[in-house]
């Protein structure tokens, strides 16, 4: 076996996971942390040669214990052994260990939490067109062209279920205006068609109108700023808050909250799992059935509010 540093085989396993798994960067910086814990933990230095097979299941159920005393949630720490265990999978697969320590271990239970929606009325409440508010002063043209484009990306998240990131990453070319499909790049840079209904494709024309007036030569990006950039996740968050308050929500709404919402409601609508797991770029059917338990949820309120014998007593 060849002799590599601690440090070089780490940094060969992160070019690994962006370049064969096609990792995000956010996710490679994410696996990073983790297993920085995991060295840290164990004393190891970044300039020595390893001997991984030194590493036993015990060494990881203590390293588990000490990060859940520590306060970390059941959630996190099934992430931390799925980064150790990606590790040890990888040394595996280039000879430079013989088992992988971290199978077996388990984490305690995270408690499933149920994803926060926006009803159909907050919905429309969130998306009502009120543009034609903005005075037409000469300084407040810009401000005219930003409340269209944030509109535009709120009206399309919701109207395909999209991720952040995937919002952001839109160019002018995902769009199909004949078949009304965008083309979505997901995680992993998977790609999917997802159809976008009337009035997102209104505020899209609306804003492309405006985007022709800010944006900057050979620019691709559908969503760009002021300057004429591509829009980043933050200043996109940041919108969405913003255009909530002005909108008269009293409720903080976040960008996967428009996903979970356009899950729930086609879920609602339709009762086809299936579809929707196709709609939102689900490898695992199981990770869309969360839906199926907001859905019974919400039934299940209505239910307590409306049936005679199961109100609660004041």
């Amino acid at each position: 076996m060849s002799t590599e540093t601690l440090k070089s085989e780490l940094e060969r396993f992160y070019s690994y996971l962006q370049s064969e798994r096609r990792y995000s960067p956010h996710t490679v910086s994410a696996y990073r942390r983790d297993i920085e814990h995991f060295i840290h933990d164990h004393g190891l230095d970044e300039q020595q040669e390893v001997n991984w097979d030194n590493i036993k299941q015990a060494d990881i159920r203590q390293c588990v214990a000490s990060l859940h005393r520590r306060g970390l949630s059941g959630k996190s720490l099934q992430r931390w052994l799925s980064s150790i265990r990606s590790l040890f999978n990888f040394l595996c697969r280039f000879h430079r260990a013989t088992h992988n320590p971290a199978v077996g271990v388990p984490a305690p239970k995270a408690a499933k939490r149920l994803p926060k929606t926006l009803n159909v009325d907050e919905i429309n409440q969130l998306l009502e067109d009120r543009s034609g508010s903005v005075a037409m002063k000469p300084d407040s043209l810009t401000n005219r062209a930003i409340t269209v484009r944030d509109r535009a990306m709120m009206e399309l998240m919701y109207a395909c279920g999209l991720r952040l990131s995937e919002l952001s990453g839109l160019d002018l070319q995902d769009i199909d205006w004949q078949l009304q499909v965008i083309r979505v790049t997901g995680k992993g840079q998977k790609q999917r068609r997802v159809p976008f209904g009337r009035k997102a494709k209104d505020a899209l024309n609306s804003w492309l109108k405006q985007r022709d007036i800010i944006v900057n030569e050979n620019q691709t990006a559908l969503f760009i700023s002021q300057r004429g950039r591509r829009l980043c996740n933050s200043n996109i968050q940041k919108r969405l808050k913003k255009m909530a308050f002005t909108q008269g929500l009293n409720t903080n709404v976040y960008p996967h909250m428009l996903r979970h919402s356009f899950a729930s409601h086609i879920l609602e609508s339709s009762n086809d799992l299936r579809a929707v797991q196709e709609l939102l770029g689900h490898a695992n059917l199981s990770t869309t059935q969360i839906y199926t338990h907001l859905d019974f949820q919400h039934l299940a309120d209505v239910y307590d509010g409306a049936h005679p014998r199961a109100r609660k007593q004041k």
